[in-house]
């Protein structure tokens, strides 16, 4: 099922998501939701707060294919070198907006798998960008958060225009 996905500015989009204790099946039912809302929206990754559930759920894809989908349930980060890697981020939740943001460019990602399966994998480049955008949304954080004031406003105007005109 195609999941709606909270749009900047909404104030939803600041809660903070729980972790999540046992794997049920209405989280894997939660998922593959998300994955289907992910592959339609299109994008990359997605944050179960971006579709107003506020569990500690991210769902990814980096392939060009979708051929590898990646869970990962209450993900923590381990920076593993100091290194800054600026890459132009894009996030569903504020649609058609394009910004460089710098983040820990190698670091481990530790989580469960949609079964609860505890993993833990490095990642470097994409990956380990990915999941610092996604895990900040868990943490009622948008990359605009990272732009300028002026950024960050003129970017909430227009999605609110936008929203306006299309209500």
């Amino acid at each position: 099922m195609i999941l709606e996905i909270l749009e900047y500015p909404d104030p939803r989009l600041r809660t903070i998501a729980k972790p999540v204790g046992e794997v049920t099946d209405a989280d894997r039912t939660l998922i593959d939701d998300m994955f289907e809302t992910m592959y339609d929206a299109p994008g990359i990754g997605l944050a179960a707060s971006q579709v107003n559930v506020h569990k500690q759920i991210v769902v990814m894809d980096l392939s060009d294919d979708n051929s590898e989908p990646r869970v990962f349930i209450n993900p923590t980060v381990e920076v593993l070198d100091g290194d800054l890697e600026a890459m132009q981020e894009g996030c569903l939740s504020v649609p058609g907006f394009y910004e460089d943001v710098e983040r820990i460019e190698h670091c481990i990602i530790r989580a469960k798998d949609r079964d609860g399966a505890p993993f833990e994998i490095e990642a470097r480049g994409l990956l380990a960008v990915c999941i610092q955008h996604e895990m900040d949304h868990l943490n009622g954080k948008l990359f605009v958060d990272y732009l300028s004031t002026l950024k960050r406003n003129r970017i909430r105007k227009k999605l609110e225009k936008f929203h306006k005109q299309s209500a």
